[in-house]
This record gives structure tokens, C-alpha cells and sequence, in this order.
């Protein structure tokens, strides 16, 4: 096998169409480069035709595709693990199935990195919306305030929480949607953490890389479209997890005196947005944080 610079690892579960257009424009982005990459997609066990679209796409070699079928919804921590394992780049970029790249992003990310990487560790790209505006996806740590800004104060409106700086800057923690990396990094890191079914992994990752000493940063000239929650069917689940990884990531990493500021600030949201729920006869609402309540 030629060498490999680059593996992209996109996870996949019921998104067939979207994980079409997602692997047509990493392609598109890579055309003519002098980058030898692969694309090493990892399904979840998909029932909506995704299996037999990737095999199809697997048999033409200009598509750069490994496809990997799990067997199992493994959810995006370990799926990202299964594919990073079966790859063979130096370099690793972990992309949502669920996003375009535009341009050349892809090179863009690559080549900055490379030149940067004894400083810079872990390289996030600035994502948009589907309509073009920012999205926010440089952020910071969940600590207490940054928690209660999250849930109460739309921290990421008032730029609190999540931002998107346009300039290459430091900060805490960057989207998973599309994180470049070096693979010993990775590796370091024992990958993401196989506990975490679905949100909160990329936040424990680029934690537990800052305590080693590891840098992470955002870098605004590669840009990339999100189009976020593809594959979490409905709100309710995504609210669910959301709370099960502020729990998990406070048990894993915080006091219990934080622990349980947390779940103040956790039953407090719940409380508020049942009452809401109740008030506006929002059946949703009222069964959601119901659940949500309980969970803290």
C-alpha cells in the first residue's frame, strides 16, 4: 500500500444521503492535491441503504474510501476509535457525517497544521450553518458557570460558551464535527473514551489533552458547513445524553462539592423548562426534562 498522509474517519448511522454529499465534497476539497489520503468510513449498523451506497462507493477507487461496517451502533467515541485503528495516516481528521467541506478546507487545515504541529496538538476548522453564518464551535471548559450559561443564560448567543473567533486562536476545546490531529496524539490519549456513547467526547478529549500539556486551537480559514444532530432522531434524545455527559464528565474529572453544584444547575434547568412545558401545554417539553430531571 502507497503511503498514507491523511485517513478521514467519518462515522456514519442513518444518514445516507448526507454522508453522500459529505464524502462528494471531501473528495471535491482533495481534487488534484498532492495528498495521498484515504477515507476510512465507519458505519453503525445503518438500515436506510447506507451499507450497499458505501459498497457501491468502495469499488471506485477514485473515491479514496475504506468502508468498515460495525455490526452495531458503537456511537461516535468508539466509532471514531474502530476507524482510527484500521487506518493508516500519519495525520487523522475526524469529520461528521453530516458536514460539507467547502473549498480547499481540507488542504487548508493540513498544511497549517503540519507546519504548526510542534505547538499545535489538536486543529479545529470554523464551521457554518447551512445558510453560510458562523456556527459556534471554539469553546470553553464546562466549569460551573460555564454550565449555568449553557443551560439558562443561551451562553453561546452572548458568545459565554461556544464562539467563532476569525482569527487562529487558543481555546479550551473545539467541535468534534472536524478535528485534524496527529495520530501519536490520539494515541497518547487512548483515543476518545468508550463510556461516552454520544456528546460530551470530544469535550473529555481535548480535557484530558490539556492535563498532559497538549494545545488545541481553532483556525478560521478552513471552513466547513455542519448541519448538526443528523443522526440523533428527534430532540429529546440529544437533550437525554447532553445531561448523562455533564454527569459523566463531572464524576470523571470534578469534586464531588462541583458534582453536585452541577446537579443543582442540571434539576434547576429540568424544573424551569417543565413548568414551560406545562404552561404551554408543550407535551414534548414536559415528558423531556420529566426524564432529564431524574437523570440528574
Amino acid at each position: 500500500m502507497a503511503k498514507i498522509d491523511l485517513s478521514i474517519i467519518i462515522v456514519s448511522f442513518n444518514t445516507r444521503k448526507i454522508t453522500e454529499d459529505c464524502l462528494k465534497s471531501v473528495n471535491r476539497s482533495l481534487w488534484k492535491s498532492k495528498i495521498r489520503y484515504e477515507i476510512v468510513v465507519v458505519d453503525n449498523d445503518s438500515h436506510d441503504g447506507s451499507q450497499e451506497l458505501l459498497l457501491s462507493m468502495e469499488k471506485d477507487r477514485k473515491n479514496h474510501l475504506i468502508y468498515y461496517q460495525t455490526g452495531g451502533n458503537l456511537g461516535f467515541g468508539s466509532g471514531n476509535n474502530f476507524g482510527v485503528k484500521r487506518s493508516h495516516g500519519k495525520y487523522l481528521l475526524l469529520l461528521n457525517s453530516d458536514t460539507i467541506v467547502l473549498d480547499r478546507s481540507i488542504e487548508k487545515l493540513l498544511d497549517f497544521y503540519v507546519k504548526n504541529e510542534k505547538s499545535v496538538h489538536f486543529l479545529g476548522a470554523k464551521l457554518l450553518n447551512k445558510d453560510l453564518t458562523p456556527q459556534p464551535s471554539a469553546c470553553r471548559f464546562f466549569t460551573l458557570p460555564v454550565v449555568f450559561a449553557t443551560l439558562l443564560l443561551k451562553g453561546d448567543y452572548w458568545g459565554l460558551t461556544r464562539f467563532s473567533p476569525n482569527e487562529f486562536k487558543k481555546v479550551d476545546w473545539v467541535s468534534g464535527a472536524c478535528i485534524l490531529t496527529k495520530r501519536t496524539s490520539y494515541n497518547k490519549l487512548g483515543g476518545f473514551d468508550k463510556n461516552i456513547f454520544m456528546y460530551m467526547e470530544e469535550v473529555d478529549l481535548l480535557y484530558r489533552a490539556k492535563k498532559i500539556g497538549f494545545e488545541t486551537y481553532f483556525y478560521p480559514k478552513a471552513q466547513v458547513i455542519h448541519l448538526g444532530s443528523a443522526s440523533s432522531g428527534g430532540k429529546t434524545f440529544p437533550i437525554l445524553q447532553v445531561y448523562r455527559g455533564f454527569l459523566f464528565f463531572y464524576k470523571k474529572h470534578y469534586s464531588k462539592l462541583s458534582l453536585f453544584g452541577l446537579r443543582v444547575i442540571l434539576k434547576f434547568k429540568a424544573i424551569i423548562a417543565y413548568f414551560i412545558g406545562k404552561i404551554k401545554g408543550n407535551q414534548y417539553l414536559v415528558k423531556t426534562y420529566e426524564q432529564a430531571f431524574r437523570i440528574s
